[in-house]
């Protein structure tokens, strides 16, 4: 049991069913009345993030969300196949579950599947990835003057920004969680 007076950023609790994550805390203590803890909490099974009040003496069971390591292997369909690098067991994964940054991932590359109670929620790849633009309009000399963009188009389908003196065939660094060209490779 945890008590809304311990609660520190990345705490998971149950309340009300809900596997709830702590994104932001404040310890209030007014000049009238008694005191509360102002919370921002962030549903991890759904993603949406509210702000509640709590006493702090009330009690709350802990949340344990697993995060593990496993190597994105295939697709088959709708399923995503992720498998286990110490069992070699292939798991299934739905697309629902995966987030909008998982167009970065590309076979082979190791990702944290996170689970509540073994039913999968998300996946979170890596923070970093390294791909190949396969498709993007030619650079031309001269074009590292200004902060222009143009589109390219990624090994694994997704299209990003990128500087105008990225060619065709270049590897380059792309940050998964804003989904912004970072560097050459």
């Amino acid at each position: 049991m945890i008590t809304a007076g311990d609660f520190r950023n990345g705490v998971t609790f149950e309340e009300d069913g809900n596997v709830l994550q702590v994104v932001e805390f404040q310890h209030v203590k007014p000049g009238k009345g008694a005191a509360f803890v102002r919370t921002k909490v962030k549903n991890v099974i759904t993603g949406s993030v509210v702000e509640k009040s709590y006493n702090p003496s009330a009690k709350f069971p802990s949340a344990f969300v697993e995060r593990k390591d496993m190597q994105y292997s295939y697709t088959d369909g709708d399923l995503y196949y992720f498998m286990d690098p110490e069992t070699y067991e292939q798991v299934p994964i739905s697309h629902t579950e995966l987030p909008d940054n998982f167009k970065f991932v590309k076979e082979e590359m190791i990702c944290k599947v996170c689970s509540y109670k073994g039913k999968v929620f998300t996946v979170e790849p890596p923070n970093f990835v390294e791909l190949v633009v396969t498709e993007t309009d030619p650079g031309f000399k001269g074009d590292t003057a200004t902060n222009a963009t143009k589109p390219a188009t990624l090994e694994t389908g997704a299209e990003i920004k990128v500087p105008l003196f990225i060619d065709q065939g270049e590897t380059i660094r792309i940050d998964t969680r804003t989904g912004e060209y970072m560097e050459r490779a």
